[in-house]
């Protein structure tokens, strides 16, 4: 006697197939969504001076600011300027953030190191980056450690005062949870201590970034002969609005863009969050 064998082969129902089709739409629409506003804006602008509504001179119209961003990259001026203010931000985000992160972490762990250095820390967080670029001159010169040590700076308050927050914030029943269950010291840290300061720290680490990027345009005044900061300079010197808008431009697009990548390169290792929804 012969035994046949059926295979069923369950098909997913057409209401799935629908929602999930609906959600990959969305998710491709969302990024979308944001640029509402700002190409909304602009439309607005250029149909303005068009109409002669304005003559668009100390704000140019898109269509020029456009051009100005054509002729800067058909010279090589742009692309030589955002690799130079790319490069001082990555080497001066990296030094704060390694700062702020082993200060902040000293400070929240232990209650000794803080009452010893946050006083002193929190009163230069007040001081204004602009108070800093005499002394920075003085001690490193006008070149470019001085301008990474400026950003530095910028990088460092935010992420020292969101690391020690963040520790210093970790509830102590799930403490009390990993020492019922006998976890050893690293198994604590890696289950327990890091998953809770984790989505804390990710917050600090945005938020220096992009005070970084505030710190890099004061960074760039410092007699730089390249950079964004440059073009700033060089088109408010030369009566250039259309360069200075395009530069401005730059700066957000950029910053856009290195904090859509912090916040990319962080999401894996939140997953395990359980927020109430992520729109």
């Amino acid at each position: 006697m012969s035994v046949v064998h059926v295979t069923v082969t369950a098909e997913r129902p057409v209401a799935t197939r629908e929602a999930d089709r609906s959600a990959r739409l969305a998710r491709l629409a969302r990024p979308a969504l944001g640029l509402l506003l700002p190409v909304g804006a602009a439309l607005l602008w250029e149909i303005a001076v068009r109409a002669g509504l304005s003559d668009g001179r100390l704000l140019p119209p898109p269509s020029r600011i456009f051009q100005e961003f054509a002729d800067l990259y058909g010279t090589g001026e742009l692309q030589r300027h955002v690799v130079a203010t790319l490069l001082r931000m990555a080497f001066g985000f990296g030094l704060g953030t390694v700062a702020g992160t082993l200060l902040g972490a000293i400070s929240g762990y232990s209650g000794l190191m803080r009452r010893l250095i946050d006083p002193t820390l929190q009163g230069l967080r007040a001081v204004p980056s602009i108070a800093w670029i005499p002394l920075f001159i003085l001690w490193l010169g006008i070149f470019e450690t001085s301008k990474v040590a400026l950003i530095a700076v910028g990088v460092f308050f935010p992420v020292y005062l969101g690391t020690m927050a963040a520790i210093l914030s970790v509830d102590r029943k799930i403490v009390e949870v990993g020492q019922v269950f006998r976890l050893s010291a690293p198994a604590m840290v890696r289950r327990i201590l890091l998953p809770a300061v984790l989505p804390a720290y990710v917050v600090s680490l945005r938020s220096g970034l992009g005070l970084g990027w505030m710190f890099v345009i004061a960074a760039e005044f410092m007699g730089a002969s390249e950079g964004l900061g440059y073009l700033l300079i060089d088109g408010q010197q030369l009566g250039k609005p259309a360069e200075i808008v395009a530069a401005i431009l730059a700066f957000a697009v950029l910053g856009k863009i290195t904090d859509a990548i912090l916040a990319a390169a962080a999401a894996p290792f939140l997953r395990w969050e359980d927020v109430v929804t992520r729109r």
